[in-house]
């Protein structure tokens, strides 16, 4: 176990989160996380909450383990989601893509811990204010929805944690126990991994998406609708997402999304856009939930205890 205050406030083993994709993070995948001690996200980015009361039902027959719940506000128009959230009787949430006054002093008051995402200093800032128990630092490199002027992890990152003393999840190009590591470096205290779990043996979507995600080279994604309208976003290349990155339509990006579950579950890679990470460029397989968490957190102590050795104060090494 790693011990530091997120493993203690999630109650899990490993500091390790499961990213809340829309129609991907319910009950296969986020079961599988949770049940090799990280904590899986049932997503509402789908706005499907009838199919999402049903990924928890799934999931209390899955795993015994704590699991939380994301609530995406941009995509989520329903006023009841905080009752709804609270009505799972899940203790964790994680708030996104919205303002965090909206709903983080009624979801405190139910007693649930609130972490708000964040892709800026000023929407640390802000969430902080709010009240938040913590923060989810997504730097510009992660795949999926983004802030249009995006900022790299690497300088994000120690920026917000120079910041605050709240307990931050790091975001964006998290892969293994060397990124976990520099992460924790820089500031964190835990880490949330998406294009990794994306591609992982238990996501439910089709095998193409996989396979392109492993045969990805590290420049195989585009920066779409940074000038609007509606939200920027990172996506794989593919020749529907090279044109757009080319010649942006005047509609933005979100039309294409309309066929979003072709993509996703039927396998057609044209049909609309593959939200996916530059860590793309470093996954190479597709593994097991349980395999990458254990992976990772066995790097991630040998990754430590090898820069105290070459580099700690006693090493030698200047």
């Amino acid at each position: 176990m790693i011990d530091n205050r997120l493993t203690r406030l999630l109650g899990v083993q490993y500091p390790i989160v499961q990213a809340p994709m829309g129609w991907i993070a319910r009950a296969q995948l986020a079961s599988a996380v949770s049940n090799a001690g990280g904590l899986g996200i049932i997503e509402t980015s789908s706005g499907r909450l009838d199919e999402v009361r049903a990924e928890v039902i799934k999931m209390r027959g899955l795993t015994d383990k704590p699991f939380g719940v994301n609530i995406a506000q941009a995509f989520v128009r329903d006023p009841d989601i905080v009752q709804f959230v609270i009505d799972q009787g899940v203790k964790f949430v994680t708030t996104s893509a919205g303002d965090p006054r909206k709903y983080c002093e009624a979801l405190k008051s139910a007693g649930l811990t609130v972490f708000h995402v964040v892709p800026s200093l000023s929407a640390a800032l802000k969430a902080i204010d709010a009240g938040v128990d913590g923060l989810v630092v997504e730097g510009g490199e992660g795949g999926g929805f983004k802030n249009p002027r995006d900022v790299a992890l690497m300088v994000l990152l120690p920026l917000i944690a120079s910041k605050t003393d709240l307990p931050i999840i790091a975001a964006g190009g998290m892969l293994d126990g060397r990124t976990m590591a520099a992460a924790f470096a820089l500031g964190a205290e835990g880490i949330q991994m998406g294009t990794r779990m994306v591609s992982s043996a238990e996501s439910p979507v089709h095998q193409n998406w996989k396979d392109a995600i492993v045969n990805a080279a590290e420049t195989d994604t585009v920066f779409l609708n940074r000038f609007g309208p509606g939200p920027a976003l990172r996506a794989l290349r593919t020749n529907k997402t090279t044109e757009m990155e080319i010649n942006p339509p005047e509609a933005g990006a979100m039309p294409e999304m309309a066929r979003a579950l072709d993509l996703y579950f039927g396998g057609d890679m044209e049909a609309s856009i593959a939200l996916s990470g530059q860590v793309a460029g470093r996954i190479d397989s597709v593994r097991p939930v349980a395999d990458i968490i254990r992976d990772t957190v066995e790097e991630f102590h040998a990754c430590c205890a090898e820069m105290g050795k070459r580099y700690g104060a006693n090493s030698g090494t200047v």
